[in-house]
Formats: structure tokens, sequence, C-alpha cells
């Protein structure tokens, strides 16, 4: 099981529950035109939901317990993550479930499950988790927010679907969450320190923001693209976002909000009055799990409005495919910064 549970004010947010599974029972080779090419490749049939939440669950006992070990063949040696701006790789998160305990006064439920596919390799669940606990890492104990949307990626790996990003971000009240605007009279006021950086930038203002290229010329392509898709949402541009992202696309937003489909998403993006003078896509860095497949991490901010509400700044995690020679959005999740 699967939960990425906070654990110190300084300590990065403690890993959770992951596994790989053995898909020796799904991989039974397909059936093939008879008049198909010798050479073609015969395609492997996806994980089930119910059996990567079994593994979630299985994981989640272990995490509990401090069982490090339990987590060194369910993670990818590919595995990278970054939450609240602090990143992970597989040795790191080994290394810090191995120092978690955890007081479980009711068990975990898990509500509301989904599953999409990100390629036919890669797959995302999400789900509702909802518990009474505290768990202590390093000496600090905290108690386990709740409840929360939750998710995790798996790549197959062989016969075996092992995870490599996990995620979880409180399930709250936007109106309760976020702050009101200032009334029309106060406007005047000096902006937040996120759009004080690009006060005095032209009309795009992620390109005074850029982050230094990183060593991957596809993670920059890449992060152009959630560049671009800020600069579509800002401008309430429904079909940029459609082009930018793939027909399977889902999201998590930063209130623990979760679409399922690329209509639903683009739909909570662009249909709500929002009146946004700028936005800023920053701190970008990424790993690549294929040639056509991987993960950005960033920081989002953005000056205006949505209805009364003041708009948060987010950090962000975007998992784009390749669909020729375009990089799509797959699967977004974020969480306040």
């Amino acid at each position: 099981m699967n939960r990425f549970i906070k654990i110190a004010i300084t300590a990065m947010t403690a890993l959770s529950m992951w596994a790989c599974v053995d898909n020796a029972n799904s991989n039974k080779p397909a059936n093939t035109n008879a008049n198909s090419n010798a050479n073609a490749t015969t395609a492997k049939a996806p994980p089930t939901l119910d059996a990567l939440m079994a593994i979630e669950k299985q994981a989640q006992q272990a995490y509990e317990k401090g069982d490090g070990s339990f987590f060194q063949n369910m993670l990818s040696d590919k595995f990278s993550m970054a939450e609240h701006g602090q990143k992970a790789d597989k040795a790191t998160a080994v290394k810090m479930i191995s120092g978690v305990k955890c007081d479980v006064k009711t068990p975990t439920t898990y509500d509301e499950q989904h599953m999409s596919m990100i390629d036919p390799d890669t797959g995302v669940i999400t789900y509702k988790a909802t518990t009474d606990a505290t768990c202590t890492y390093d000496g600090k104990s905290e108690k386990v927010p709740s409840p929360e949307r939750v998710a995790t990626v798996f790549v197959r790996n062989g016969d075996q679907w092992q995870a490599v990003w996990h995620g979880e971000t409180a399930i709250v009240d936007p109106k309760a969450a976020t702050p009101k605007a200032m009334p029309s009279a106060a406007k005047e006021e000096k902006p937040a320190p996120e759009a004080n950086a690009n006060a005095n930038s032209n009309s795009n203002s992620n390109s005074a923001a850029a982050a230094k290229p990183s060593p991957d010329p596809a993670v920059d392509a890449m992060i152009a693209v959630e560049k671009s898709g800020w600069e579509a949402w800002k401008a309430r541009d429904a079909a940029k976002l459609t082009s930018i992202s793939t027909s399977s696309m889902s999201f998590v937003d930063l209130f623990g909000n979760y679409t399922a489909t690329q209509a639903d998403t683009i739909k909570s993006w662009t249909g709500s009055p929002c009146d946004i003078k700028s936005t800023s896509v920053t701190d970008g860095s990424g790993t690549m799990f294929s040639p056509t497949m991987g993960v950005i991490y960033f920081h989002a901010a953005a000056e205006g409005t949505c209805g009364d509400m003041k708009i948060q700044p987010v950090w962000g995690t975007s998992f784009y495919v390749k669909e020729g020679d375009a990089w799509k959005l797959a699967f977004g999740f974020e969480n306040p910064a």
C-alpha cells in the first residue's frame, strides 16, 4: 500500500506503500492476426486496479513497521519524486521508510479508486485514503493527514510492476484553504513574492522565470510544454490545453480534487471565472523513464484570482508521453506550496 505520510517539519515527506506486481498470469500472448508480421510485438495486458490496490494495502503494513527491505524490490531503480520542493531517489526513500514507526488506531480505508494508463507500460492509481494514525521519523511524531488523495505510478519491468513515483495531498475545502482576494479598493498593495519576480517581465512571464537548462533535452521540452499550458490556462484556451494533453489525461489538484478524463480536467481548468495577470513555472527538473515517457517537477505560481479566491502557488508533478514529435501531459499532481 502506498501512503506517502508526512512525518517531520524539516524532513521530507515520508514515503509509504509501493509494490510491484507479479503479472505472470496476465502476460499470456494476446491473439494475433494470422497475417500479422512475424516481427510484430505481442501486446502485454495492463495490470488491474484490484491487483495494484492489493499491493498498496500489503505495502502499507510494511511501511507502518518501518520495513524498508520490503521496498528494495518494490521501487524501480529509476524511482524519483519531489514533495514540497524536496527530492528523493530510491535509496533515500528506502532509508527513510526504514526509520518510520506508526501507531495506527484505525486501519486505512481506500475509497474512490481509479486506474488509468499513461502509456502501455505505465499505469497510475489514485484513491481517497482515510486513517487515524501517528507516525514517528527521526524522533519527530506527526499525525497522518486525513483524508488524502493518494496516487502511485507503476511501470512494467519484465513480469513485474514497480513504482516509479508516489504522491499525497490533503483533501480540503478550497474556500477554507484559499485566502480571499483583497477588496478592489486595496488592490494596489504589493503582489505576492511569486508575482514580484515577474513584475518587470514581458507578457510571457514564463520566459523571464525560466530555469537553467537541464542535461536532458527531453526534460527541457516537457518543461516548455508545461509553461505553455499555464499560459493557456491563463487565457482560458481549452483548445490549446486539449492539444498538449493526451486523450486519457487525469489530474489531482492542490485541494485533492481528482478528474479522471481529459474533458473533465480541462473543464475544471477553464470553467471558473478567473482574472489572471501572469504565471510562472520555475525550479524545473525531471527524470526520463523511457525515450517517450518522463516526469517533471516544478514550482508554479500565478498573480490573480479565481472568483473571490486568490490563486495559490503549487509544487507540481507532471507525467508526459511523446506522441509523434509532441510531448503531451498524461497525468498531473499538485501540492500546495
